[in-house]
Protein backbone atom coordinates (compact mmCIF):
# COMPACT_ATOMS: atom_id res chain seq x y z
CA UNK A 1 0.00 0.00 0.00
CA UNK A 2 1.30 3.46 -0.85
CA UNK A 3 1.76 5.95 1.12
CA UNK A 4 -1.40 8.05 -0.38
CA UNK A 5 -3.39 5.30 -0.01
CA UNK A 6 -2.15 4.27 3.38
CA UNK A 7 -2.99 7.98 4.79
CA UNK A 8 -6.73 7.64 2.91
CA UNK A 9 -7.14 4.40 5.16
CA UNK A 10 -6.26 6.01 8.21
CA UNK A 11 -8.52 8.77 7.73
CA UNK A 12 -11.61 6.42 6.95
CA UNK A 13 -10.85 4.21 10.05
CA UNK A 14 -10.66 7.17 12.39
CA UNK A 15 -13.87 8.70 10.99
CA UNK A 16 -15.34 4.80 11.22
CA UNK A 17 -14.21 4.82 14.85
CA UNK A 18 -15.40 7.72 15.78
CA UNK A 19 -18.79 7.09 14.41
CA UNK A 20 -19.32 3.45 16.18
CA UNK A 21 -16.01 3.63 18.49
CA UNK A 22 -16.98 0.03 19.71
CA UNK A 23 -15.45 -1.07 16.40
CA UNK A 24 -11.76 -0.72 16.92
CA UNK A 25 -9.21 0.98 14.66
CA UNK A 26 -8.39 -3.03 13.26
CA UNK A 27 -11.87 -3.89 12.75
CA UNK A 28 -12.44 -5.97 15.44
CA UNK A 29 -14.93 -5.06 18.28
CA UNK A 30 -13.07 -3.68 21.07
CA UNK A 31 -13.86 -2.60 24.96
CA UNK A 32 -14.86 1.26 24.17
CA UNK A 33 -17.56 1.37 26.59
CA UNK A 34 -16.87 4.85 27.55
CA UNK A 35 -16.02 5.99 24.10
CA UNK A 36 -19.38 4.89 23.65
CA UNK A 37 -20.95 6.99 25.88
CA UNK A 38 -18.82 10.09 25.70
CA UNK A 39 -19.08 10.23 21.38
CA UNK A 40 -22.37 8.13 20.98
CA UNK A 41 -24.22 10.04 18.04
CA UNK A 42 -21.36 11.84 16.66
CA UNK A 43 -21.22 12.56 12.95
CA UNK A 44 -17.89 13.42 11.40
CA UNK A 45 -17.80 15.90 8.54
CA UNK A 46 -14.00 15.96 7.97
CA UNK A 47 -11.46 13.22 8.44
CA UNK A 48 -8.42 13.81 6.52
CA UNK A 49 -4.50 13.53 7.31
CA UNK A 50 -4.16 15.88 10.93
CA UNK A 51 -7.79 16.84 10.79
CA UNK A 52 -10.95 15.77 12.08
CA UNK A 53 -14.02 17.62 12.64
CA UNK A 54 -17.67 16.33 13.89
CA UNK A 55 -20.03 17.38 16.15
CA UNK A 56 -22.76 15.79 18.58
CA UNK A 57 -25.61 16.75 20.38
CA UNK A 58 -24.69 16.59 23.81
CA UNK A 59 -27.23 13.37 25.88
CA UNK A 60 -29.04 13.10 28.91
CA UNK A 61 -26.48 10.20 29.83
CA UNK A 62 -23.93 12.79 29.29
CA UNK A 63 -25.17 15.44 31.65
CA UNK A 64 -24.52 16.54 35.12
CA UNK A 65 -27.49 16.78 37.79
CA UNK A 66 -27.85 20.51 36.57
CA UNK A 67 -28.44 19.66 32.80
CA UNK A 68 -24.78 20.45 31.76
CA UNK A 69 -22.18 18.02 29.72
CA UNK A 70 -20.39 16.86 32.59
CA UNK A 71 -16.28 17.52 32.49
CA UNK A 72 -15.85 14.14 32.69
CA UNK A 73 -17.59 13.63 29.48
CA UNK A 74 -15.91 16.43 27.62
CA UNK A 75 -12.60 14.78 28.98
CA UNK A 76 -13.65 11.80 27.43
CA UNK A 77 -14.61 13.16 24.14
CA UNK A 78 -11.65 15.37 23.58
CA UNK A 79 -9.75 12.15 24.55
CA UNK A 80 -11.52 9.65 21.50
CA UNK A 81 -11.35 13.09 18.98
CA UNK A 82 -7.47 13.51 20.00
CA UNK A 83 -6.57 9.45 19.20
CA UNK A 84 -8.51 9.78 16.18
CA UNK A 85 -7.17 12.89 14.87
CA UNK A 86 -3.12 10.81 15.38
CA UNK A 87 -4.41 8.19 13.83
CA UNK A 88 -4.78 9.83 10.66
CA UNK A 89 -1.46 10.75 10.94
CA UNK A 90 0.41 7.51 12.41
CA UNK A 91 -1.97 4.67 11.02
CA UNK A 92 -1.54 3.65 14.45
CA UNK A 93 -3.37 3.33 17.92
CA UNK A 94 -1.74 5.46 20.23
CA UNK A 95 -0.79 5.92 24.19
CA UNK A 96 -1.20 9.27 25.85
CA UNK A 97 2.35 10.55 27.05
CA UNK A 98 0.64 14.12 27.98
CA UNK A 99 -2.87 15.25 28.51
CA UNK A 100 -4.32 19.12 29.72
CA UNK A 101 -7.83 20.57 29.27
CA UNK A 102 -9.02 23.74 29.90
CA UNK A 103 -12.67 24.44 30.26
CA UNK A 104 -14.16 27.97 28.90
CA UNK A 105 -18.08 27.89 29.14
CA UNK A 106 -20.42 24.83 29.90
CA UNK A 107 -23.20 23.37 27.19
CA UNK A 108 -26.44 22.57 28.54
CA UNK A 109 -28.09 19.26 27.41
CA UNK A 110 -29.20 18.77 23.74
CA UNK A 111 -26.83 21.47 22.98
CA UNK A 112 -25.19 20.72 19.35
CA UNK A 113 -21.35 21.24 19.66
CA UNK A 114 -18.54 20.82 17.09
CA UNK A 115 -15.59 19.21 18.11
CA UNK A 116 -12.66 20.04 15.74
CA UNK A 117 -9.27 18.01 16.64
CA UNK A 118 -5.74 18.96 14.65
CA UNK A 119 -2.37 17.58 14.96
CA UNK A 120 -0.20 20.70 15.06
CA UNK A 121 3.22 19.04 15.74
CA UNK A 122 5.54 16.11 15.87
CA UNK A 123 8.99 15.75 17.56
CA UNK A 124 10.64 12.32 17.51
CA UNK A 125 7.91 9.73 18.04
CA UNK A 126 5.73 12.09 19.43
CA UNK A 127 2.56 13.40 17.91
CA UNK A 128 0.83 16.48 19.38
CA UNK A 129 -2.81 17.18 18.75
CA UNK A 130 -5.34 19.68 19.49
CA UNK A 131 -8.82 19.48 19.94
CA UNK A 132 -11.44 22.82 19.66
CA UNK A 133 -14.87 21.98 21.43
CA UNK A 134 -17.55 24.53 20.55
CA UNK A 135 -21.38 25.40 20.70
CA UNK A 136 -22.41 24.77 17.28
CA UNK A 137 -24.95 27.72 17.35
CA UNK A 138 -24.05 30.15 19.00
CA UNK A 139 -19.54 29.62 18.35
CA UNK A 140 -19.09 30.01 21.78
CA UNK A 141 -15.56 27.67 23.15
CA UNK A 142 -16.37 25.19 25.68
CA UNK A 143 -13.19 23.59 25.60
CA UNK A 144 -9.47 22.95 24.80
CA UNK A 145 -7.69 19.72 25.12
CA UNK A 146 -3.93 18.91 23.79
CA UNK A 147 -2.30 16.20 23.94
CA UNK A 148 1.04 13.92 23.13
CA UNK A 149 0.85 10.49 22.40
CA UNK A 150 2.90 8.16 20.50
CA UNK A 151 2.17 4.97 18.86
CA UNK A 152 0.88 2.34 21.65
CA UNK A 153 3.10 -0.51 19.82
CA UNK A 154 5.98 -0.26 17.33
CA UNK A 155 5.89 0.47 13.84
CA UNK A 156 7.90 0.09 10.97
CA UNK A 157 8.59 4.14 11.69
CA UNK A 158 9.19 3.67 15.70
CA UNK A 159 10.55 0.11 15.94
CA UNK A 160 13.43 1.01 18.62
CA UNK A 161 10.62 3.42 20.69
CA UNK A 162 12.02 3.54 23.95
CA UNK A 163 8.69 5.42 25.32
Amino acid sequence: MGDGETRLVAAATARKWLEDPRVGYDGGVGSQALSCVAIAGARVSVAERGRVVCSLRVRAPVADAEGRWHAGAIAAAVDCVCSAVAYTVEAAPTATVHYSLSYFSPADRDTEVEVEGRVVGRMGKLTAAVVVVRDKESGELVAVGRQWVTPAWPTKANKTSKL
